[in-house]
């Protein structure tokens, strides 16, 4: 056990000989110089620059208290800002920790919310333990490893590390785990909160530490009884200024404030927290025009857009020089992505946020526009120092909720109750929840896997749901892949799958440029809908990046298609395709376009997205969704969005996406026969559909036979394809 081997004395005493040593270039012992305890090297004359630097932090006069907690106590909660050091230290002290007892209970892995904020802090540590990235410090995001044998410190994201559990449910391979941004409060963050206090009762060895930006609420305190908390003291506040805003003038408010500031010629960066995504394009799109006409003599402006969850990479410290003003466009989650910004000197805080509530009723995600929470709006004022400011673009009486809500009461948990039932959680009786998911939303979660065969009678994975769970996709498209291997279209229905995990492909550019874009995207249009789209503009994609002389960056620009969100899918695809070979499912050869190879793609997916299907109710574009009665409209940016009535929008379509409150529009559609549905759908699920007009047409058709609705439509669509009659039972199940 670790409690003989490490104590405060010890700690102590390391903490004073690297105080000392970071006062030299090099630490000498008459003539040994000082050896790094990881990879066994000389430490570099950079290693001390940086050691002077990290013991300037704020986390480090915390260092003796932890390290001694750390040996005697299985939980601890660390609460401080990211400019404390908290994720760049604690793990490299957990290092320290698991080196002393010569990694006889596992290495370290240390949890983050984001991609690039995993990337960022590995390299960042790496640099610091002077060691190599990929080596002793490694990290782990979706469709990139970066670690090997010898790797003692793991940054990874928080779904990484559930999707290890499958093959590791006890986590033998860490010694400690650590769980940064546990405030965040994610859906992966809440089951491993949830997992792991079973998992510690079951290995006492095991050390699990909290990292949270603020002082942890009763909730997270109460859930791990008796655990001792380190509260890091902060930066110096920065001056705080509340404008009074109203949630309506927010925007403009936050513009006009970054140009005033770039006028009075205070130096530093600024970082400008809006709702949405469009805002932080519109906000880019804006500041690049009045960047022509600002005054040479005071400076460029670059405005810069990040995206939560899709990264861009941020400058380390040290990288930032020059007469450029910088201008971070971010919205939430992002707090925490700018730790390595020093120049960073003004924060301008919308203090609201967008929020994807969803909906078990209708399958689908509102779009609400909620304030932000008391810890994200602290951890906004540290990121600058005390010489910095915050504008708050509300009333400084503004009531914000005390915590950020957690994202199991608002998420499609789905995809997280097949995971539980793969780590043969029935009923969910292990998982300690925090706070327990929302019960109409895990009945659905519950009825949809039944749906899909993926449960058996006894309410546990059957064969298809085990299968199902390798993959790392939503169980419905994960269906239809599987049913893809039935009906011989693997090989376009993984491109299907990638695409549509993928960002999406398509650029918006400013509206100018629109109808350009619409005209460029028509030419990879297909006739039966978007899905089949997307594989002609993946096709189009892999044959120009083998072309010798083009340039598939310049293709994508003139296209007005993502190479990012290209480059993703094909990594996706490659994932997917490795994972079929390794559970030795059959991988078709291409045979995209024939007529057969056709009929068989709409089967595969109606096989997963038989819940997703609409009917045109008027021959006007008005959708009736078949489960729950809604009616919405067809995307403009779909194949069929662009197109009147009069030009013949197909009457019966599958969706992939449905938004309902910000346009009530379905997603990502393609054509499908009644037929088709009838054949693919489980009976028990048609049975169970809400009365409706189209529920009506489908059992007519049951009852009469396809001839007899041929018929009665010959006159409206006088081309309907001819296809073999069928039954009411599902093909896959």
């Amino acid at each position: 056990m670790a409690q003989g081997i490490t104590g405060e004395k010890y700690w102590e005493d390391r903490v004073a000989f690297e105080t000392e040593g970071a006062g030299q270039e090099v630490v000498e012992y008459g003539d040994v110089l000082e050896l790094n305890r990881f990879d066994g090297l000389p430490y570099s004359s950079r290693y001390y620059t940086l050691l002077k630097e990290r013991m300037d932090l704020p986390v480090w006069k915390a260092k003796c208290d932890f390290m001694d907690k750390l040996a005697n106590r299985q939980f601890i909660i660390v609460s401080g800002t990211a400019r404390t050091g908290r994720s760049s230290q604690i793990p490299q002290w957990c290092a320290e920790f698991c080196l002393a007892v010569q990694y006889q209970n596992g290495m370290v892995v240390c949890t983050q919310v984001h991609r690039q904020h995993t990337v960022d802090l590995a390299l960042r540590v790496a640099d610091e333990m002077d060691v190599n990235i990929g080596h002793e410090v490694g990290y782990s995001i979706p469709l990139e490893t970066c670690c090997s044998g010898d790797t003692v410190l793991r940054y990874c994201t928080d779904d990484m590390l559930l999707r290890e559990m499958m093959s590791d449910p006890m986590l033998e391979h860490y010694g400690v785990i650590v769980i940064d941004q546990a405030h965040e409060r994610t859906v992966s963050t809440d089951v491993l909160l949830g997992l792991l206090k079973d998992i510690t009762l079951q290995r006492p060895e095991l050390r699990v530490v909290l990292l949270t930006a603020t002082h942890p609420g009763p909730k997270l305190l109460g859930h791990y009884k008796n655990v001792p908390l380190i509260q890091l003291e902060g930066v110096c506040s920065a001056e705080v200024v509340y404008t009074g805003t109203s949630h309506k003038d927010y925007f403009c408010s936050a513009l006009r404030l970054v140009l005033e500031i770039h006028h009075s010629q205070e130096e530093g960066d600024i970082v400008v927290f809006l709702a949405t995504t469009q805002e932080i394009d519109l906000a880019r799109d804006i500041l690049l025009r009045e960047e022509a006409n600002i005054p040479t003599h005071l400076g460029e402006l670059l405005p810069i857009s990040v995206h939560p969850g899709l990264g861009g990479t941020l400058p380390m410290p040290g990288e930032e020089e020059g007469r450029c003003r910088r201008v971070f466009l971010t919205s939430s989650p992002n707090e925490d992505l700018f730790w390595a910004v020093h120049m960073l000197n003004f924060v301008i805080d919308a203090g609201v946020q967008k929020r994807n509530v969803y909906n078990p009723r209708i399958r689908a995600n509102s779009v609400a526009i909620q304030p932000i929470s008391r810890i994200q709006a602290e951890s906004r004022k540290q990121l600058v120092g005390p010489t910095g400011k915050t504008f708050c673009l509300y009333p400084e009486d503004t009531p914000l909720p005390s915590e950020t809500r957690p994202h199991i009461l608002e998420s499609d948990i789905t995809s997280t109750v097949l995971f539980l039932k793969r780590m043969d959680i029935g009923g969910l009786g292990r998982c300690d929840f925090i706070d327990r998911p929302d019960p109409e939303g895990l009945m659905q979660a519950l009825e949809e896997l039944d749906y899909l065969a993926a449960l058996d009678d006894d309410g546990n994975l059957s064969e298809i749901g085990i299968i199902m769970s390798e993959f790392p996709l939503e169980p419905q498209m994960a269906k239809t892949l599987l049913a893809s291997c039935e009906f011989d279209c693997v090989n376009e229905v993984v491109t299907i799958a990638a695409m549509l995990t993928a960002p999406s492909c398509f650029l918006v550019p400013s509206r100018e440029l629109r109808l350009e874009a619409s005209q460029c995207h028509l030419k990879f249009q297909h006739p039966e809908g978007d899905h089949f789209t997307l594989i002609n503009i993946y096709k189009a994609f892999k044959q120009n990046q083998h072309e010798p002389f083009v340039s598939v960056e310049k293709w994508c620009q003139d296209y007005f298609l993502s190479l990012s969100a290209l480059q993703t899918a094909d990594a996706i695809r490659s994932e997917l395709t490795d994972i079929l070979r390794r559970i030795e499912l059959p991988v078709s050869m291409p045979s995209f376009g024939s007529k057969g190879n056709t009929l068989n793609i709409k089967r595969a997916l109606l096989a997963g997205f038989f819940m997703q299907v609409a009917r045109d109710v008027d021959s006007s574009g008005n959708y009736f969704m078949l489960t729950h009665k809604h009616v919405a409209q067809i995307h403009p940016f779909s194949a069929y969005g662009t197109k009147t009535p009069k030009l013949g929008l197909p009457e019966w379509v599958l969706f992939h996406q449905y938004s309902f409150s910000e346009d009530n529009c379905i997603r990502t559609v393609s054509h499908i026969s009644p037929e088709e549905f009838i054949q693919m759908a489980p009976q028990y699920f048609f049975f169970n559909l809400p009365p409706s007009e189209s529920k009506d047409i489908l059992q007519n058709i049951l009852d009469n036979g396809a001839e007899h609705y041929k018929a009665k439509k010959l006159q409206k669509s006088p081309s309907l394809e001819s296809i073999p009659e069928v039954t009411a039972s599902c093909v896959i199940q």
